[in-house]
């Protein structure tokens, strides 16, 4: 009788070099001469600003990932050289983001510089288990160990603030985020959330190799109705701060250096304008000295929602505790009205301009504004294979095995092994979901990761069995973001065919079947968790 090995989640594995693990919050290095410092350094510096600029430094667009040739012609590069911006996202590449860096300090009238963020959620090129997977470990060492990779190689790459980490708790298993959290549990997610905010921010925000990490999505966002993603959270005051907060919570108390705000709704109020959570809960009863950045069109969304015009919900952000403006520019377009009809005070742009450049301050950009960022540095530290390899150790703690049946597994180094699934050959679903640096071209399959290990022992033979889905409609939206599901238009007979000659010709048979890496994640929710059904059919 043939042995069976179903799997339903894809990696590969071992060896890491250890590294010091940070066991206290970023801002013990920052005593009261360093804070008066920084004071002094940004009162001067908002002593100059005029009113343009200073909602500038609010204002965080999309790069577009323009090339260095259009860093200063482009819309983006014309604002930046009018001081019309504070930082950008969505760009790559060490040359471009100095090409960028170059405009704001050379050509902008007070030459502040910019921070550039980007989604590095489990890992940069180098890239680790999903954080759902990642907390399957349950091991904080090498929690902090991936966020500290990842950091090493954004900053190499002129990345010096990341989207990360995500620590909404959800209890519904059909959001599609939950692949993005850690889960259930308040106490591992909060164990979870410092170590990542210690892996990405380290002992000292102002080295090179450090970059500024972003709490998210405050607050409830894993707490849809219905697990449908961006819908109305209704909960008790009790349940927020018992199982909800907690591991925002943490997060401030590691000190991290900013938080991004959630689309739903608490209290009937929009989280991105709600005062209550921005300032009474943050700010005032946790402490919170960062600055707060909206998520994507967050301020616009509200209008969605009923909170009014544009102008409006952009007074309603700025005075709930938002200091930043992700993509919508409802800062940059309303807020000088607003001012100007009381709408909003002088004080609270300030305010969040000040925020802003403390965060800069603290991470040394207006001493080197290119210290992220070094094409040489970057060749040499990412996806190097010293990386791979913690990816790899940490990618084969992560796995949860099941069952063992009759102790088949490890596979033994010989005889013929039938690898079958909808996606064993296809090396580009491999690094999951919000992979956005990863280099896919140098994934590796399930076939070619198995031969890789056994060599030439054992004789590997493949075939798909299935596709994914029955409905190709549903693969086109599986396909997002690139990552394509390769759809075999052969009959679903042709399909289990060629898979059950394949079986037939081995003495093991490793089934492959379940997700492709865009079936969970934002905007991805499914209202049934369960295997698709062509997979279940075959």
């Amino acid at each position: 009788m043939k042995k069976l090995i179903v799997m339903a989640t894809l990696a590969l594995a071992p060896v890491f070099s250890a590294q010091e693990m940070v066991s206290k919050p970023v801002q013990s290095y920052q005593t009261a001469q360093y804070q008066a410092k920084k004071k002094a350094f940004v009162d001067n510096l908002l002593s100059k600003m005029t009113l343009d600029e200073k909602i500038g430094q609010l204002n965080l667009p999309s790069s577009g990932d323009f090339t260095t040739g259009l860093a200063k012609s482009s819309d983006i590069g014309k604002k930046v050289e009018q001081g019309l911006v504070g930082g950008l996202f969505n760009i790559k590449g060490a040359d471009k983001i100095k090409a960028v860096q170059k405009v704001a300090v050379e050509n902008s009238r007070l030459k502040i510089p910019l921070i550039f963020g980007m989604d590095v959620i489990h890992g940069y090129e180098t890239t680790f288990p999903i954080p759902l997977g990642l907390a399957s470990s349950w091991d904080m060492n090498l929690v902090q160990q991936s966020a500290r990779v990842a950091a090493k190689e954004a900053s190499a790459d002129g990345i010096n603030w990341t989207f990360s980490p995500m620590v909404d708790i959800s209890r519904e298993p059909r959001w599609g985020r939950v692949s993005e959290g850690s889960g259930e549990d308040p106490y591992l997610g909060s164990e979870i959330a410092k170590n990542m905010v210690y892996g990405y921010q380290g002992k000292d925000l102002s080295a090179g190799n450090t970059i500024l990490a972003c709490v998210k999505h405050f607050a409830l966002y894993g707490a849809g109705e219905a697990g449908r993603d961006y819908n109305t959270v209704d909960m008790s005051h009790i349940r927020m701060f018992n199982e909800y907060f907690p591991p925002y919570k943490a997060a401030v108390d590691a000190g991290v250096a900013s938080v991004m705000a959630s689309f739903n709704e608490v209290d009937g109020v929009p989280a991105t304008g709600n005062r209550w959570l921005q300032t009474e809960v943050l700010r005032n009863q946790w402490k919170f000295k960062g600055f707060v950045v909206t998520d994507y069109t967050g301020i616009n969304e509200m209008v969605d929602h009923g909170m009014g015009d544009l102008q409006q919900v952009s007074a309603l952000a700025l005075k709930a505790g938002v200091d930043m403006d992700m993509v919508g520019e409802g800062f940059l377009t309303t807020l000088k009205k607003s001012l100007s009809e009381g709408k909003v005070t002088q004080a609270e742009i300030d305010m969040a301009a000040r925020r802003i450049l403390e965060a800069k301050y603290d991470l040394g950009l207006f001493d080197n504004p290119y210290k992220h960022g070094d094409a040489k540095l970057a060749a040499k530290e990412v996806f190097s294979q010293e990386n791979r390899n913690v990816a790899r150790n940490i990618a084969a703690q992560s796995m949860v095995l099941l069952k063992n049946e009759n102790q088949i597994l490890p596979l033994k180094a010989s005889g013929t092994v039938a690898v079958i699934g909808p996606l064993v050959n296809n090396s580009i679903n491999m690094t999951g979901t919000w992979s956005v640096a990863a280099k896919h071209d140098q994934s590796v399959n399930l076939v070619q990761g198995l031969q890789a290990n056994y060599g030439k022992n054992v004789k590997f033979i493949s075939a798909k069995g299935a596709n994914i889905d029955y409905d190709a409609k549903l693969e086109e939206i599986y396909a997002a973001h690139g990552k394509i599901t390769d759809r075999d238009n052969r009959s679903k007979e042709a399909l289990l065919k060629e898979a059950v000659d394949v079986a037939n010709k081995a003495d093991v048979i490793v089934l492959a079947i379940g997700e492709s890496a865009e079936m969970s994640g934002e905007s991805s929710s499914r209202t049934e968790i369960t295997i698709p059904q062509s997979q279940v059919d075959f």
